[in-house]
């Protein structure tokens, strides 16, 4: 399997994060990444590679300019009000809620850092954009690398990106890698994509960039919204919009969901799938499902994330793997590779 690696995924670290209301170390750090690729190398899965630079025209394709301009000079700005903030994160700590303008972009950094977000548990550093930008890179050249010819991919970076919208972060996410990925391989030439995000928290972002569109058919299988991030999006109700109904589809499961509920889901899914009939699939690869992970409540082993490979490769489709979440640091690299070699074995 081709992979393509962030290689400045480091870059982007966060000192801590609000969790719950308190100060907590960051849940999303350079271990994650890092554990992955060890593991990758272990087995000998395929060869990883740096990706070639893609232009801010293609990021374009899926995110505003006035959005990737605010990301780009954020960290400037945000040391530019003084000069010790070089040595803390930006946080955003006001938002326009509904009946608020979003339209106008104010002159105020702290109220474009809202505007241009969803929640306080997502630093921006000094690292950030290099990082975001660098991992869309991966997931642009795993796409590209499929209309060449490769049967699968995978682009192995982080921050992550699913709930990253079209002109907002939050939830660890800053580009939506899987969106850029799925957006590259239409403008390829392929007709139809899908998206397959079974990462436990549902990705919000990836479904309202493609929420109104009928060549992009998403579906999320993850946590009920109604107690778990990103809440205010992801039930099974939201099936689409204008041109895109009938082209999303959540598959939202209890707390504590096992195995044969996970998977149940996952065939439902995979019906969808094969009805839809797409030319390649992007895969949001998060393994938060794992059972000792610690923002989490399923219940899967390591073992599952083999079968879960294992089913998607059943698909028969040219398939870009994208990595999401998964904050059990320990298992992450067991977990994510698991997937691959799954995918791989029954390829």
């Amino acid at each position: 399997m081709l992979t393509f690696y962030n290689e400045h995924h480091a870059q982007h670290r966060g000192r801590f994060e609000m969790f719950r209301g308190e100060q907590v170390p960051c849940f999303e750090k350079p271990e994650r990444a890092d554990m992955v690729l060890a593991e990758f190398e272990r087995r000998g899965l395929g060869k990883v590679v740096t990706p070639h630079g893609v232009s801010l025209v293609s990021l374009e394709r899926i995110h505003t300019p006035r959005y990737l301009h605010f990301l780009r000079s954020a960290w400037s700005e945000w040391c530019a009000l003084d000069p010790a903030n070089a040595e803390r994160d930006a946080f955003p700590s006001v938002w326009p809620i509904r009946g608020m303008r979003h339209d106008i972009e104010p002159d105020n950094f702290a109220a474009r850092m809202g505007l241009y977000s969803m929640d306080s548990g997502t630093p921006l550093t000094a690292g950030t954009w290099i990082a975001a930008k660098t991992g869309a890179d991966c997931a642009v050249n795993a796409a590209h690398a499929l209309r060449l010819g490769q049967r699968a991919t995978f682009a192995l970076t982080r921050p992550p990106g699913h709930h990253a919208g079209a002109d907002f972060f939050g939830g660890y996410c800053f580009l939506n890698n899987a969106a850029l990925a799925a957006q590259h391989l239409l403008d390829d030439g392929a007709k139809k994509v899908a998206i397959l995000d079974i990462d436990y928290h549902h990705g919000n972002g990836t479904q309202s960039i493609f929420y109104q569109r009928d060549d992009v058919l998403f579906i999320s299988i993850h946590a009920d919204p109604r107690s778990e991030y990103p809440f205010y999006l992801g039930h099974a109700d939201e099936t689409g919009a204008g041109a895109g109904a009938g082209y999303n589809m959540n598959l939202p499961l209890p707390h504590g969901s096992g195995s044969s509920q996970w998977f149940a889901a996952l065939e439902t899914a995979c019906y969808k799938l094969a009805a839809f009939a797409p030319d390649a699939l992007v895969v949001s690869l998060g393994v938060d499902t794992f059972a000792g992970d610690p923002l989490s409540h399923f219940t899967l082993q390591s073992a599952d994330f083999l079968r879960i490979g294992e089913r998607i490769a059943h698909l028969g489709l040219p398939t870009a793997f994208v990595f999401e979440g998964g904050y059990a640091v320990t298992e992450i690299g067991i977990n994510v590779v698991n997937v691959l070699e799954g995918f791989e074995t029954a390829a």
